[in-house]
């Protein structure tokens, strides 16, 4: 990205054409120093190094500081240099992560610190500086998942654990990069640096000096510092399942209400929607807004009220017992909830197509994000699918691709497609759609080369070329965990209100003196909203909006006497404060 520049002992900085390095002006910087303090940097000092928890936020009052990217190994390099005025760190600041990179003081200078907790508290309370903030880190994220910095995941690409990790890292947006075991020229040198055997991988290397042999997506979460499970969460009044839009609107309205609220997810938070490349027809965001942005500040609001999210955390069992719910996880630990929100979402659903598999992860995605477009290299893709997620992953590609096939089954791209999406997608000169077309093979050794599609009308079959195909044609609710536990429906998403009201036990409601709430399954207490409910609306306002919405009903439902879970004001239970829903 740059270059460090010496000219007769000055170093210049690198321009801010991103967005990602903006410049503090001195009202701002009079504001911060009130909440810090002032501190003499030598030259060659270093500020927070790649590997280490950030202690401090950083801003600079004179001097230059250089971030360095593999500081000291072999494969140093610059990232950015900073002048007076700009201020230092990324996302993993105020998310509790490690830091991906290493500052040192290349001139001698002043820098002002504020401890990462003060500088946490400034991003909610101060609107203004807190989004400079927050757009800056964002960029910043992006930037460092661009360049290739982080972790590395050496491993063959047709290993399952190496797709594992590579989704994993992807779908937290977690700067990484992947060597590829067969083809990539580095791989053996690392492999003898390290003494790894191929049997060994995939393995993670983590500053240049850590190796991981093929670890669990937990064991690579706590290695970054995602939050992990304790004993302190051992019981909460709301616990939420799932961290997409649904869930994490439940969690900033469960905590901002004083409810202690745990929220986790088996993957990574945003769900579906954090894989979107730009949501347009979201509410307050004239100009749109990509999903992992979203998702970021949704993450950071629901800390600012004192949510616990847990990633990776998969939930196996929801059990009554006595008057709460015990949630089981797949590590067999248990957490005791009053109130259970279930935002679990959805699986993709996978392309049948004869050896499609052996490509998936490797030249076959169910995503398209900012990893999977930088890796087609002005190649030609195709996206599979007639729906809002197809037409927003093809205007992303297309800036990327030389060109995109978008392959529709049915006859009218505006069945299933929200009509400004339409009129993007049939106006791009790089977007070619193919009505009444399917994919019925795939070619390609190493890669995806070519596909064959059908004319499902005609039934005539011809040869497209294609580095990359991208598939979205729908998915199914991640609710295998709670057949038999309580009533769901054919396809398997949840029954809440009139429908669980017409399955439920009377029996199990009769001391309750009505039926289910709104959002309430048919079990008291148990809430489902977005995707996985059953009759949801499949867009990310409406998921916003019942995850609110369930908070408001668990209210309701914990100032019933003689329920299932404690009402407010029980032992072990703190009554709700603060504003309610809105």
């Amino acid at each position: 990205m740059s270059t460090t520049e010496h000219n007769h002992g000055a170093v210049r900085e690198t321009p801010d054409r991103y967005g990602a390095f903006p410049r503090l002006t001195p009202e701002q910087l009079q504001d911060l120093t009130a909440h810090g303090e002032r501190r003499r940097v030598a030259e060659g000092e270093v500020l927070y190094r790649e590997g280490e928890p950030f202690r401090e936020f950083l801003a600079i009052l004179s001097g230059s500081v250089e971030i360095l990217h593999d500081h000291g190994g072999p494969e140093e390099r610059t990232v950015a240099v900073h002048g007076p005025g700009r201020f230092l760190g990324e996302l993993g600041l105020l998310e509790g992560q490690a830091a991906f990179d290493t500052a040192v003081m290349r001139q001698t200078g002043e820098v002002l610190a504020v401890t990462v907790e003060r500088q946490r508290a400034l991003v909610d309370r101060e609107p203004v500086l807190g989004d400079l903030i927050l757009r800056a880190y964002l960029g910043r994220r992006y930037l460092l998942i661009g360049l290739g910095a982080g972790f590395r995941i050496l491993g063959s690409c047709y290993s399952p654990d190496t797709l594992r990790l590579r989704e994993f890292a992807a779908r937290n947006r977690l700067p990484h990069r992947w060597v590829d075991l067969e083809k990539d020229k580095e791989a053996d040198a690392l492999l003898r640096r390290f003494s790894i055997r191929p049997e060994e991988t995939p393995v993670v290397l983590w500053k240049g000096e850590r190796v991981l042999r093929n670890p669990s997506n937990a064991e690579l979460a706590r290695l970054i510092g995602l939050p992990a499970p304790s004993p302190e969460a051992a019981r909460c009044d709301v616990m939420v399942v799932g961290a997409g839009p649904a869930g994490l609107a439940a969690s900033v309205y469960g905590a901002s209400d004083g409810l202690t609220t745990v929220t986790v997810d088996a993957v990574a938070t945003g769900g579906q929607a954090a894989t979107s490349s730009r949501i347009e027809n979201y509410l307050g965001f004239p100009s749109g807004i990509s999903g992992g942005e979203l998702i970021e500040r949704a993450v950071l609001q629901a800390h600012k009220f004192g949510a616990r999210l847990m990633v990776p955390a998969q939930v196996t069992g929801l059990t009554p017992q006595d008057d709460e719910y015990v949630v089981t996880f797949t590590d067999g630990s248990r957490v005791r909830a009053g109130a259970v929100v279930l935002a679990s979402g959805v699986w993709y659903r996978r392309l049948e197509v004869p050896d499609i598999d052996r490509l998936e992860g490797v030249s076959v995605y169910y995503a398209a994000t900012v990893h999977e477009a930088s890796l087609c290299r002005a190649d030609p893709v195709g996206v599979v699918g007639g729906g809002n997620s197809a037409g927003q992953a093809s205007l992303f590609l297309a800036d990327h691709a030389s060109r995109v096939h978008l392959l529709v089954r049915g006859g009218d791209l505006n069945a299933d497609m929200s009509r400004y999406l339409v009129d993007q997608v049939e106006r791009h000169p790089k977007i070619e759609v193919l009505l009444h077309t399917e994919v019925r093979g795939v070619s390609g050794e190493e890669g995806l080369e070519s596909l064959v599609v059908e004319d499902n009308a005609s039934g005539e079959r011809r040869e497209l070329r294609a580095a990359a195909l991208f598939v979205f044609i729908g998915a199914r609710p991640r609710t295998d965990w709670l057949k038999g536990v309580l009533a769901l429906d054919e396809k398997g998403f949840v029954l809440t209100g009139a429908d669980a009201r017409a399955a439920a036990d009377a029996s199990r409601w009769d001391s309750l003196g009505r039926g289910p709430l709104l959002l309430e399954t048919t079990l008291p207490g148990v809430f489902a909203v977005g995707d996985v409910r059953s009759g949801s609306v499949k867009r990310v306002a409406s998921a916003a909006g019942e995850g609110a919405m369930a908070i408001r009903f668990v209210h309701e439902h914990r100032e019933v006497t003689g329920n299932l879970v404690r009402s407010a004001g029980s032992e072990g239970s703190r009554p709700a404060t603060g504003r309610p829903v809105a």
